[in-house]
């Protein structure tokens, strides 16, 4: 087994392995609100590798299209493989590979998203050396040699990525056991004691309000009061 192989198998045991930090920085990103902040040299050493792939991935997609297939002198069955390959090269170089630098560049220290590219940059690096072969062996000196560069460029920019697998890998890896050593000495310690709740009942409860009694009405203007009428004393008798 090569070193390619050595490391893509080691990266797919400790990827799930890592999950539970991943989860809680996404978990405390959602709740802040923000994304965790990500150093500076981490996201320049992501540019200087990113840029490089885009210029050979449109390099490869320009010379690939100068390739007649149809003018090779070989059977039909190699020539519709090449093609086949070739094909699958453009897609890639046109839809996938984009569509992963475009998440990467959002998140540069995601692993699961680095994992990915990085995957994707091996599989295209297979499929493309196949084609580069065919090229050789029936193409033009022209077209060989073109192409040739072009997987130059891939293979640079395959090994710088699994490089910064690698020390991503590893400084995720600190990361999760320091979190893992907080959450250890945090169970450890003892539970706070429950707060006491002291009630006062010897007060005497509160009086209700006095009701206000109600102002008379006042009467209409233009009314006069009703004369008050003595009763007429009796008549003494004689």
């Amino acid at each position: 087994m090569n070193s390619r192989n050595v490391f893509i198998c080691v990266a797919s045991l400790i990827l799930p392995a890592l999950a539970p930090l991943a989860r809680a920085q996404n978990a405390s990103s959602v709740s802040s609100g923000n994304q965790p902040p990500v150093a500076y040299t981490s996201v320049s050493e992501l540019k200087a590798i990113i840029a490089p792939l885009q210029q050979t991935a449109q390099s490869i997609l320009t010379d690939l299209g100068k390739i007649h297939i149809e003018k090779w002198k070989t059977s039909a069955s190699n020539k519709q493989e090449t093609l086949t390959n070739l094909e699958s090269v453009q897609r890639n170089l046109q839809s996938a590979l984009p569509e992963i630098i475009t998440q990467l560049n959002n998140s540069p220290e995601d692993l699961s998203t680095s994992f990915k590219l990085y995957r994707n940059l091996d599989a295209l690096y297979d499929v493309f050396g196949s084609v580069v072969e065919s090229v050789g062996a029936f193409g033009t000196k022209d077209e060989f040699q073109n192409l040739s560069n072009d997987m130059t460029g891939l293979e640079t920019a395959r090994r710088a990525f699994g490089e910064r697998m690698q020390k991503l890998t590893a400084s995720k890896e600190d990361e999760l056991s320091r979190l893992r050593s907080q959450i250890k000495t945090l169970s450890a310690l003892p539970p706070p004691p429950p707060k006491k709740i002291v009630v006062d009942d010897t007060e005497p409860p509160a009086k209700p309000p006095a009701k206000k009694k109600a102002a008379p009405k006042p009467k209409p203007p233009g009314t006069t009061p009703a004369p008050t009428t003595t009763p007429p004393s009796p008549s003494p008798t004689q």
